[in-house]
C-alpha cells in the first residue's frame, strides 16, 4: 500500500481507455501530440476539456477510500463514499466525498461520523498518449505544464473551504466532527497562511497532501508553520495522523462576545472541579451565550 505516485496516474489512463476515447482524456496539440495538459510554452490553438474531470474525480475518490480503508485497524470504523449527513447539511446535492464512521451506510447521523474528508486530487504530471502503441508516458511534472492540479488551484481550495464552513455553521452537532481536505500537490503560496488560520480556528483540521514526491527533481513544501498544510511521505505517517484525530475528543467553538460576557462565562466554568469539566462547561455556556 503506497501513497500517490506516477503509477497511479498511469493506471488512471490505462483503466479509462476501456470506456473513454483519447479525445476525452487528452488535448491534441497543433503538431498532433496527445497530452494530458498543455505544455508551459505552448502557443498553438487550445481547447477546453471537461469530460476528464469527473473521471479523475471518481478515480481519486475511490483510491483515497481504499487507502484509508487499508490503514484503519478499528473493525468498528467504516469508510463510506458519497456519504450523506443531513443533520449537518450534507445531503445528496453535495455529499461528503468520504466519511469515516461507526456505521457502514450512506445516510449517517452526526454522532456516527468520526471524520469528514473532501477529496481535491487531480493529475499532477503531464502525460503523452502514443496512438500507434497505445502507451502512455510521463513528460514532466506540474512545473512544465499549464494545468493547475489539486491544491495549486485556488477555485478548488475555495470550494473546499466553503463546504467545510457550511458544515461548521449548519448545526451544533458538527462541532465534534474533524474535517480534512485531501490533495496530491503542494499548497499554493497564497493559501499557506489561510490554511494555518483555518486549522487554528478549528474550521478545518488540515489540508493533507498524499503525494510524497510531486516534483521530478527538487523539494516541495513539507508543511506550513502551524501544519495547516502537511505533506505525507509514507503510509505510516498518515496512519499516525488519522489515529490521532480519532483518539481526540475535539470540540469546535466560535463566537463574538464582549470581554464582560466572556469573563462571566470563564468565572462560572472555573467553578468546576476538573480541567475537562471546566472546558465542557465553558463550551456549553458559550453555545448558549
Amino acid at each position: 500500500m503506497r501513497l500517490w505516485n506516477k503509477y497511479q496516474e498511469k493506471l488512471f489512463f490505462i483503466n479509462s481507455k476501456n470506456f473513454a476515447s483519447p479525445e476525452q482524456l487528452f488535448y491534441r496539440t497543433d503538431d498532433g501530440r496527445y497530452l494530458a495538459y498543455w505544455p508551459k510554452r505552448y502557443k498553438g490553438k487550445k481547447s477546453t476539456m471537461q469530460a476528464r474531470n469527473s473521471l479523475i474525480g471518481n478515480f481519486t475518490e475511490k483510491w483515497a477510500s481504499d487507502l484509508f480503508r487499508g490503514l484503519i485497524d478499528d473493525e468498528n470504523l467504516f469508510v463510506v463514499q458519497q456519504a450523506r449527513i443531513p443533520s449537518v447539511g450534507i445531503t445528496s446535492k453535495s455529499p461528503a466525498d468520504i466519511a469515516i464512521a461507526t456505521s457502514d451506510k450512506k445516510i449517517l447521523k452526526a454522532s456516527e461520523v468520526k471524520l469528514i474528508c473532501e477529496v481535491k486530487m487531480s493529475l499532477v504530471w503531464n502525460w503523452q498518449y502514443h496512438p500507434q502503441s497505445g502507451n502512455v508516458t510521463e513528460v514532466g511534472d506540474f512545473r512544465t505544464h499549464q494545468g493547475k492540479p489539486s491544491f495549486t488551484r485556488s477555485d478548488s481550495i475555495l470550494k473546499a473551504i466553503g463546504k467545510c464552513i457550511d458544515v461548521r455553521v449548519s448545526n451544533l452537532e458538527s462541532t465534534k466532527i474533524p474535517i480534512i481536505v485531501v490533495g496530491n500537490a503542494p499548497l499554493s503560496n497564497g493559501f499557506c497562511r489561510k490554511a494555518d488560520y483555518l486549522k487554528h480556528a478549528g474550521l478545518i483540521q488540515g489540508f493533507w497532501s498524499l503525494n510524497p514526491f510531486p516534483l521530478n527533481h527538487g523539494n516541495s513544501r513539507k508543511t506550513t508553520p502551524n501544519r495547516g498544510f502537511y505533506r505525507f511521505d509514507n503510509t505510516s505517517e498518515l496512519k499516525e495522523h488519522l489515529n490521532n484525530l480519532f483518539s481526540q475528543d475535539l470540540n469546535f467553538f466560535s463566537g463574538m462576545e464582549s470581554p464582560k460576557t466572556l469573563g462571566k462565562i470563564i468565572e462560572i466554568a472555573n467553578g468546576e472541579d476538573t480541567y475537562e469539566n471546566k472546558g465542557l462547561k465553558f463550551l456549553n455556556l458559550l453555545k448558549g451565550a
